[in-house]
């Protein structure tokens, strides 16, 4: 196969390292587009033609690295895994447009095999049977030194329509000689149509170049994202999409203009959107006119705007893309149950954030005193407010027994559950709500009348946001939960508040409120969030069980992966978990063998008494035998007639008429 002679068909695009973030998502574009759509529904509007073409599709291949996932992505027809010269030239030849992206890297293989492309493919053009499209997506570095015309004038700005006064970054030369090698093949009369696009900065879904200030700005590691140099130098961008539609209208117009510049309408600078790692890509001053892509192109924008005025939207897509969700989780149940141990262990798997009443009210308190302490120079405002603040919670404290009212510890809860962290990674809850009503208070859209237009809620009247996804109730007997806190040092049941009466009466609450009409798992339940109940055992001290229970329920993190350092950290204490479980489950199989063999020795005794029983009635009837003969043949036989004639004459003194009749009968 050479191509694709019928226009009917759909058009064959091969696409370079489709395994890469810019060739996978033009890729994923152009698989969705449907070619000609756009121009056959502007002729339509011209003239109502009632025999309209069917519009055709794209077919999109590509090579991909032998390090990449063998699976082929759904959006492509066919992939390559690590092609030779030979096997790629033929995959160039059955295709009708080829896109060579060298975008994303100033590496020289890419250039290298991009120059080897469109050469070989120009040199075998005689041979085609139809015309065939090569696409050189390149990158604005090519233009990172060039002057603009008149520094004074903001309004000139270069543009693709002067491309031949470009000035390339010193690590950028061999990507200017390639844009060069295809104009040079484009001005050529042959079957083979050639285009360079220079591509801006591309920002969309899971981020590339500006994947650093996404990460950090997500994860809230910094204060602040920190930005490389002044940050007063401007970044031409465009988002990805764009960059896949303006590959799209070249491959349906055929323009004229052999050259375009891909970037969107901002203006912004670096200090604007980000500093990541890519220090020459960002150190690029530029601001650029795309006039061939207005012009010449029927392009639909997605962020015309560019990057900043987009950001809801490119954040929404940089979490869809990267499954970046919270985990939000609670953990219920009675004192001394392990609910802290275990929300602790969850959130340094999950790596989230650990919420009780007790330290966020700490934290609060910690945080006030630190902004009355003017943290922020100047800021009075702030210092007299979290003074009074302050004030308040003291005297609640003082008046009510270091307790604070249902009304302020609502208030601290909610900053928290609202906290950028716990929005963004998620959270674990403490033994907290305790109640129907409180949860009702915590989880109820009517509390947040203000933030009403921005809450999406999971049932009528709960808050999607800070409620809960997962409910755990860890249960257990008031036998083993009394037996467990007797067992505990002294030191550390008065540091968890478990000495011996004052856990009686917290145990004797919780069952209270367990009887109540509406419980705290009642809630949850109508919101259709349904607690799994977790039954503790004594043969799982270390909860492992529990929370290979709650990660089969919750599933894989929804979080960046570890770091080394932290696999590194937690290597040795999950081979000491191992440890222990392996321990322990060999404890539990000695066990078992123990009781097994005893069972055993049991059985075989069993059986060897029935047997010795067996044997010694047979022996005691062998040994009276004779005995019963006997009887039989010389008494019995007597006796019964002497009884039975006594029977019928009833005399007066039995024993004497029996003693006579038997005398008698011996004369006999």
């Amino acid at each position: 196969m050479e191509g694709n002679t019928n226009p009917n068909n759909p058009r064959r695009v091969f696409i370079n390292d489709v395994d890469e973030f810019s060739s996978k998502n033009i890729a994923k574009f152009l698989s969705a587009c449907e070619a000609g759509k756009e121009e056959e529904e502007e002729e339509e509007e011209e003239e109502e033609s009632p025999q309209r073409k069917k519009p055709l599709k794209f077919d999109v291949v590509g090579n991909v690295s032998s390090s990449s996932s063998p699976q082929k992505p759904a959006f492509l027809l066919q992939q390559y895994v690590s092609p030779t010269r030979e096997e790629l030239f033929q995959v160039l030849l059955e295709s009708d447009v080829v896109v060579y992206n060298v975008s994303e890297s100033s590496l020289p293989r890419q250039v290298e095999e991009a120059s080897w492309a469109v050469t070989a493919l120009h040199a075998a053009s005689e041979n085609f049977k139809a015309e065939k499209m090569f696409i050189l997506v390149s990158s604005v570095m090519g233009w990172a030194t060039t002057a603009p015309t008149d520094p004074s004038d903001e309004d000139h700005l270069p543009s693709d329509e002067e491309f031949w006064k470009r000035r390339p970054h010193p690590r950028f030369k061999s990507h200017n000689t390639l844009e060069k090698l295809v104009i040079k093949l484009s001005k050529m009369k042959s079957k083979l149509k050639c285009y360079v696009v220079a591509a801006g900065l591309q920002y969309g879904f899971e981020e590339n170049i500006f994947h650093y200030f996404f990460k950090v700005s997500w994860m809230l590691e910094t204060p602040e994202v920190p930005v490389f140099g002044q940050g007063t130098n401007h970044i031409p961008t465009i988002h990805v999409f764009d960059l896949g539609g303006v590959i799209q209208n070249i491959i349906e117009l055929k323009p004229k203009a052999k050259y375009f510049l891909a970037v969107d309408q901002s203006k912004n600078t670096l200090e604007d959107i980000v500093k990541p790692q890519e220090v020459d890509c960002l150190s690029i001053d530029l601001r650029l006119d795309a006039a061939n892509v207005n012009s010449l192109l029927n392009l639909s924008w997605r962020c015309l705007s560019g990057l900043v005025l987009n950001m809801e939207s490119v954040v929404q897509e940089f979490k869809d893309s990267r499954q970046l969700q919270p985990i939000r989780i609670c953990i219920l149940g009675p004192p001394a149950v392990g609910k802290t141990t275990v929300a602790e262990m969850i959130c340094k798997h999950y790596k989230i954030y650990y919420i009780s009443t007790g330290k966020a009210i700490e934290e609060k308190i910690s945080q006030l005193k630190e902004m009355r302490s003017g943290s922020q120079p100047g800021d009075f405002s702030a210092e007299a407010t979290a003074q009074k603040e302050l004030e308040m919670i003291e005297q609640s404290m003082e008046s009510s027994q270091g307790q604070l009212t249902e009304g302020q510890v609502f208030e601290i809860l909610q900053e928290k559950l609202n906290s950028k962290q716990c929005r963004n990674q998620g959270f674990v809850l403490d033994g907290f709500p305790e109640s129907y009503s409180q949860a009702a208070m915590h989880f109820s859209t009517e509390e947040m009348e203000s933030q009403e237009s921005h809450l999406e809620s999971r049932a009528p009247g709960y808050n999607k946001t800070i409620t809960p996804d997962y409910v755990f109730s860890l249960e257990a007997s008031d036998d083993f939960l009394t037996e467990r806190v007797r067992a505990l040092p002294q030191s550390t049941a008065e540091e968890a508040h478990l000495v011996q009466d004052e856990f009686l009466s917290r145990l004797s609450e919780y069952r209270k409120r367990e009887e109540a009409e509406e419980t705290v798992l009642d809630f949850f339940d109508h919101c259709e969030i349904h607690p799994e109940h977790i039954e503790l055992s004594a043969e799982d001290p270390d909860y492992t069980d529990v929370m290979k229970r709650i990660t089969e329920v919750v599933g894989l993190p929804k979080n960046y992966s570890r770091s080394y350092e932290e696999h590194k950290e937690e290597d040795p204490l999950k081979k000491e978990a191992e440890r222990r479980q392996t321990l322990a489950a060999e404890r539990r199989r000695r066990k078992e063998a123990v009781l097994a063999e005893m069972a055993a020795q049991h059985e075989a005794w069993h059986k060897s008494m029935q047997e010795v029983q067996r044997q010694e009635k047979e022996r005691l009837e062998a040994q009276v035998l004779p005995l019963r003969n006997y009887l039989m043949e010389f008494v019995v036989l007597s006796i019964t007639e002497a009884m039975s004639q006594c029977c019928v004459l009833k005399p007066d003194d039995p024993i004497d008429f029996l003693a006579e009749f038997l005398l008698q009968k011996r004369t006999e």
